[in-house]
């Protein structure tokens, strides 16, 4: 993609991992809606399902950094296969369980395998993508993810309230299978060939491999460090966000809906107030454009913006959904129907509306930017190794947040009945955003440091290449 007119395998290599970004997102996506119904079938309470989502979560992460060492070192093609085989076998099995153990267990192997698809993905397409068009095409990954979350989140409420919960993990287990067929198809990329200070030159010839030392210079790295500080804090607070079609289904439910039409309904309300995330796109694009001034943009840029997050979600979940009119019982697509009546003629409903788009909007600026902020600091060779460490990273804070939302909400709710406790414990885990903007700024200090490190390192491969 970087040199001369793209063949149609790299359009179709490009689109399949930019697609694949959203099938472990839409797995994440399918447990909250569905953590009361999992509890009661389980005979567990609702707050161990806080638990269920972080290990999925965790291990999904931990495991990416194996992957990644792994696409640095090798053939990324087969390992794609290798990994989309184990997380769709697992999580089938999950479909299966019938105790809660066989939950936790089928689902710390399904993020074995999912591990795989941000990695591997990501080292893909930093392969195929010109500099100039990083922000802006990550910012099309990463808004995968989100609608894949999205996706996962209005998918599992529809379709268990008529087939039961295991269903929706039985299609998505489906899709993954899908997936390994069409991978046999996926061009593999040159190392190195998105990179212009290589331009020029018999790319194949890019033999530099990752090896175990080089995990020291990754973690060492001041850009690197603080951008692990700015995800592990960030995500902390990104973790509870699982938690809000929850939220949105109590608040529904304690002004007298049956369970059933408030988890739609819930499930609507999040697909509907996450729309700013569409904005990641522009974001990156701008990301793009003031990264070529100044190589402090992007962190400052994104800094900034992510700093509301914190104010307008407290808002979205304080500001109660009053004067709710649904039709209690009717079709999914009735209750759609009523919601997007209400977004236009409830006040109280539009201004939870317009504020969840601003926050998701400010929300959405970080993926496409700190994708591309990992991209410029670090060598072809430690590219997939590097995300992965971050994102292992990302994945205990998600894994935290997420977990330890379920037990702030068990301490909370002997104060607070619901819809209260959810609103004062997620209320409370925003403030993490705080350090997370510290940290940005700490980025701007040295990113164009290891930047300029790095694009020098590479000119000086070149001109010993043949």
């Amino acid at each position: 993609m970087a040199k001369g007119k793209m063949d149609f395998r790299t359009v179709y290599t490009v689109f399949i991992f930019i697609f694949l970004a959203s099938l472990d997102y839409a797995v994440v996506g399918l447990f909250p809606p569905l953590f009361s119904s999992i509890a009661k079938s389980l005979n567990v309470h609702i707050s161990a399902m806080g638990s269920v989502s972080a290990v999925t979560i965790l291990f999904t992460a931990l495991s990416s950094i194996v992957w990644g060492y792994l696409a640095d070192k090798g053939n990324r093609k087969r390992l794609i296969i290798m990994g989309t085989l184990i997380w769709s076998l697992f999580l089938f099995l999950t479909s299966l369980s019938q105790s809660y153990l066989h939950l936790i267990i089928f689902q710390i192997f399904t993020g074995l395998g999912l591990g795989c698809n941000s990695s591997i993905g990501f080292s893909v397409l930093t392969d195929y993508v010109p500099k100039k068009y990083l922000g802006t095409v990550m910012s099309l990954w990463g808004l995968s993810q989100g609608f894949g979350c999205i996706a996962g989140s209005i998918m599992a409420p529809i379709v268990s309230s008529r087939l039961g919960w295991r269903m929706p993990f039985i299609i998505i287990s489906s899709l993954g299978a899908v997936f390994i067929f069409m991978y046999f198809f996926i061009k593999e990329p040159v190392k190195g060939a998105a990179e212009p200070e290589l331009g020029g030159i018999a790319l194949k010839s890019y033999n530099y491999n990752i090896s175990l030392s080089s995990v020291k210079s990754i973690l060492t790295k001041k850009s690197n460090f603080w951008l692990m500080i700015q995800g592990f804090f960030l995500n902390i607070t990104l973790g509870t966000l699982l938690w809000l079609p929850t939220l949105y289904a109590a608040k529904i439910e304690a002004q007298g809906y049956s369970e059933e039409t408030s988890l739609i309904a819930a499930s609507y309300f999040y697909v509907l107030f996450q729309l700013g995330g569409l904005s990641s796109t522009y974001f990156g694009y701008l990301g793009d454009r003031l990264q070529k001034k100044t190589l402090r943009a992007r962190a400052l840029l994104t800094g900034s913006l992510i700093f509301f997050i914190m104010p307008f979600y407290i808002l979205v979940f304080i500001i109660p959904l009053n004067n709710l009119t649904l039709p209690d019982g009717g079709s999914a697509f009735s209750i759609l129907l009523s919601l997007l009546g209400q977004i236009c003629l409830n006040p109280w409903i539009l201004s939870v509306f317009l504020l969840s788009i601003f926050a998701s909007a400010v929300q959405s600026a970080n993926i496409p930017n700190w994708l591309a902020l990992i991209t410029d600091v670090n060598l072809p060779e430690h590219r997939a190794t590097s995300f992965s460490i971050s994102n292992f990273i990302n994945g205990i804070a998600r894994s935290c947040g997420n977990a330890f939302m379920g037990i702030a909400l068990g301490i909370v709710s002997s104060f607070f009945g619901e819809p209260d406790n959810y609103i004062v414990a997620m209320a409370t885990f925003q403030l993490f955003v705080i350090p997370s903007v510290f940290a940005y700024y700490k980025v701007s200090e040295n990113s164009k440091r290891d930047i300029t490190k790095m694009k020098s390192i590479l000119r000086k491969r070149a001109k010993n290449m043949p």
